[in-house]
């Protein structure tokens, strides 16, 4: 199965790893960041599922991890967005009508989306590190990673989770993310149509974006927002202090999701 021509994506070529344990629950869709993969999350997923009696599924977008290359040759500025209409598709493929969508970084942004666009499908949105819009602490922190790349051992950590693909996927982030084009991303005009509750995390110390981040989502989007800011975290707050995520993820669930 095929989701269009011009994408030429088989949905059996997407790599997944899905825990269903609990009937009647809803699922928690976990979208990894702009270098991630199923593997990078670790046990997360499948610790906070148990904790949440939330099945799971864990999945590679295009040109990550284990799942099929990318079905184009560049990105362009509206890469994001066509990722969320494949999650759309993927929901129908997997069966999947009560998804709670899990994203962190480039994967919020993606989550943030699918919800705007599909709010029929999405239950709940818990993004963390999510862009709205560039800022220059972005292009700052793209800017040292790419040197990170090119100076330290960094290309060959990557390819034991992306193998033959890492190259072209760091550079299908870093080059897109730091042309002058992309100066001009946003996606605010989502968020007005996100109907379903949202907990919007970021890290108070996020090497990728400031505040504003958090303060415009929270402002901006049309079902009940709440906002979670952590003192002296970075940008990967389900690594950083994993505890204090599972609780209050739980307890968003818990609440919002009855």
């Amino acid at each position: 199965m095929k989701l269009q021509k011009e994408t030429n994506i088989e949905f059996e070529k997407i790599a997944i790893k899905r825990i269903d344990k609990f009937p009647d629950r809803p699922t928690i869709i976990f979208l990894h960041d702009s270098l991630g993969c199923i593997k990078l999350w670790r046990d997360f997923p499948f610790k906070l599922g148990e904790l949440t009696k939330c099945n799971v599924l864990v999945y590679d977008r295009q040109g990550y991890g284990e799942s099929c290359g990318f079905s184009y040759s560049k990105r362009n500025n509206y890469y994001m967005e066509q990722e969320a209409d494949i999650l759309s598709e993927l929901l129908d493929f997997w069966q999947i009508d009560d998804a709670i969508l899990f994203g962190h970084s480039d994967g919020g942004s993606i989550a943030l989306i699918t919800a705007g666009k599909y709010p029929e499908k999405i239950r709940g949105v818990i993004a963390e590190g999510a862009h709205i819009f560039v800022e220059d602490i972005t292009i700052k922190g793209i800017e040292e990673a790419i040197q990170l790349y090119k100076t330290t051992n960094l290309k060959s950590r990557l390819e034991k989770y992306h193998g033959a693909k890492t190259n072209e996927m760091f550079w299908a982030w870093a080059f897109t993310w730091t042309t002058k084009e992309f100066r001009n991303w946003n996606i605010e005009e989502f968020l007005k149509d996100i109907q379903c509750p949202s907990l919007i995390i970021q890290g108070g110390e996020d090497e990728y974006g400031t505040l504003k981040q958090v303060t415009e989502i929270v402002r901006q989007t049309k079902g009940e927002s709440t906002q979670l800011v952590l003192s002296g975290v970075k940008h990967t707050p389900h690594k950083e202090v994993p505890e204090i995520i599972f609780e209050r993820v739980s307890r968003f669930i818990d609440q919002k999701m009855r």
